[in-house]
Order: structure tokens, then sequence, then C-alpha cells
């Protein structure tokens, strides 16, 4: 498939990016574990989504990091996992932001959250008013399109030409970057199963010591990625 415009190739953005990926915490001492094999996708029971949710989050996600390519997609490492515990969780409610208005939907990013709604009452508002878009444009929800509609459905919502309403213009930048946190997390946060993106990119993980290796440019590093919790790719 081809790339959404304005932004770049789907394997391009994700190594640039990795080097943003947030990983907590250090093991200490850890046992190599070998990884507990969850349950399919298709059996997952959603903490926050609906069903009509979870399938547009499963379908949207797999078009932003596709299957088809050199490394494993959204679906493969779980992604949607990922973002579905987050809604359920903190971060879904905002818990520790500064929601107080006045917001500014027509500000830029650099002016931070300008809605009302948390994560989680912006996935709930934005799915429904995206999928009612998608019906009155394809007469179909987004989750039924076929891939080449999705794409053009999602390059849209992210111009803005898919009018979902002000307060959840935001909503594109959010679930990309709540997907590309997906995939670069430590698995215990439900993404990166396997540790299979950090093993694409070459991400040592949550390995205690490797402060050798940062200055060494063009060598490839040596091991696999460690999990936080001590798992080993």
């Amino acid at each position: 498939m081809t790339d959404l415009p304005g932004y770049p190739s789907r394997r391009s953005f994700l190594k640039a990016t990795a080097a943003g990926a947030a990983i907590l915490g250090v093991t200490a001492q850890a046992q190599a574990e070998t990884p507990a094999q969850p349950v399919p996708l298709s059996d997952y029971k959603p903490e926050y989504f609906t069903a009509d949710e979870w399938a547009f989050v499963m379908a949207a996600t797999a078009r932003l990091i596709p299957s088809e390519g050199n490394g494993p997609g959204a679906l493969e490492t779980r992604v949607p996992v990922f973002i579905d515990r987050q809604l359920a969780s903190d971060y879904g409610r905002a818990d520790d932001w500064y929601m107080t208005g006045p917001h500014d939907p027509t500000v830029g990013a650099d002016r931070g959250w300008q809605t009302p709604l948390n994560p989680a009452q912006l996935y709930r508002q934005a799915i429904p008013a995206f999928n009612a878009w998608c019906e009155a444009q394809y007469g179909k929800a987004f989750a039924v399109l076929d891939s080449a509609q999705q794409d053009e459905a999602l390059t849209a919502l992210q111009k803005g030409d898919a009018k979902i309403g002000d307060e959840l213009k935001i909503f594109f930048t959010t679930l990309l970057a709540n997907t590309k946190e997906g995939y670069f997390a430590d698995p215990m946060y439900g993404g990166n199963h396997g540790m299979q993106a950090w093993v694409y990119i070459g991400f040592p993980g949550a390995r205690a010591a490797f402060r050798e290796w940062p200055t060494r440019h063009n060598i490839k590093y040596p091991l696999g990625p460690v999990s936080i919790k001590g798992e080993r790719a």
C-alpha cells in the first residue's frame, strides 16, 4: 500500500522515532524468562473498548503499521491491546493531567492537549463520529472498508477533511501516537508482543548495562532485547 500523505513511510518513521520510546525501570539480576503466549486477538476481551470500537482500532492500527513489509505490523505486536489497556488506566482518565480550560482546538500541538475530553472520552466520541463520516462517504463503517478506502479515510481524518467536530480534531494524532507507543513499549503494557519491534530495530530493551554501546556507530548490537520483567526475545 502507499503511505498516507503528511507523514513518512511506515518503516522509516518507526526506526526514526524508536529512540523516543520510553522504557521505565531496569531489570536487576533478572532471570531469563520465556514470554507467555497471550490469547489470540480474536479471543481478547477488551477492558475498555466496546465491540465496535475494538473493530475500529484493530482496523486502523493495521493500516498505520501494516503487516506487509520487513518488520512486524501493529496486529502482530498487539498494539490494539496496548491502547485498550491504556484507555482503561489512569492515562485514559487523564488522572494527573491539567485539564482545566479554556481549550482552543485551532492552535497547534505545541500548545498541549486542547480538548476537555480525556483520552478515553476522545476515543469513545471520535470513533462513532468517524464511522458516521465513513458511512456517509462510502456507505460502510471504517472497519469493513477495503484497505484502499481505509487509507483514504485515514488521510481525510489526518488532514481534517473528515469533519468529526472541533473537540475531536486531535483524534488522528492521538491514535497515531498511541499506535507508535504500543509498538515500542515494554511488553508488560500489552504491546510489542515478543519484543518483535525491538528485535526489528536492534534495540536492547531494559538491559541493565550497555553504556559502552551508544558511542559505537554502525556496529550491530550482538545481544537480543530484554524486557523489564526479564523476558528475552
